[in-house]
């Protein structure tokens, strides 16, 4: 609306553009909707599509989530973005991307949970031991690059 209000008194549509910071395109579609259909023509039409899980859907999705993921034939009790995206197929024949989950479960009000304790089977003193005897065997030998260095090789000269 304020691209519109602006092209009216005349501002230039890259000012308007750089401003509102979208491209130049936009602020003409913008003008001539205003121009052919007034204010109504800019007014929102809503979302590009509806969800494909409706509330109702949901809360049959959280039921399914409340029985865990082991009922679902999983080997552990984590619930992954994954693993819900293949449940809801499973369930309800729809297709999310693990994003699209990610996004369904926040607006739901889900947060993601990283667990609050470590596994009991830890053993601090072999991860230790680890970390000191083996890791630097696998890291290898820290090496600096020097100007003009590359690691390309190149055939021997004639």
């Amino acid at each position: 609306m304020e691209a519109a209000e602006r092209s009216v008194l005349g501002e230039e549509s890259a000012v308007i553009a750089h401003d509102l910071r979208v491209s130049v395109r936009s602020v003409q579609r913008w003008r001539k909707a205003w121009s052919q259909g007034g204010p109504g023509a800019l007014a929102s039409k809503g979302p590009a599509s509806l969800p494909l899980l409706s509330d109702e859907l949901f809360a049959v999705l959280e039921q399914e989530l409340d029985r865990g993921p082991v009922a679902h034939g999983w080997p552990d009790q984590t619930w992954t973005l994954s693993r819900i995206k293949t449940l809801i197929g499973r369930r309800f024949h729809k297709s999310y991307t693990v994003q699209g989950v990610a996004a369904l479960m926040r607006r739901h009000g889900w947060s993601c949970q990283v667990p609050a304790r470590r596994a009991v089977e830890r053993d601090d003193a072999g991860v230790a031991s680890w970390v000191k005897e083996t890791w630097p065997n696998v890291e290898g030998p820290w090496r600096r690059s020097t100007p003009g260095s590359s690691s390309k090789t190149r055939p021997a000269s004639r």
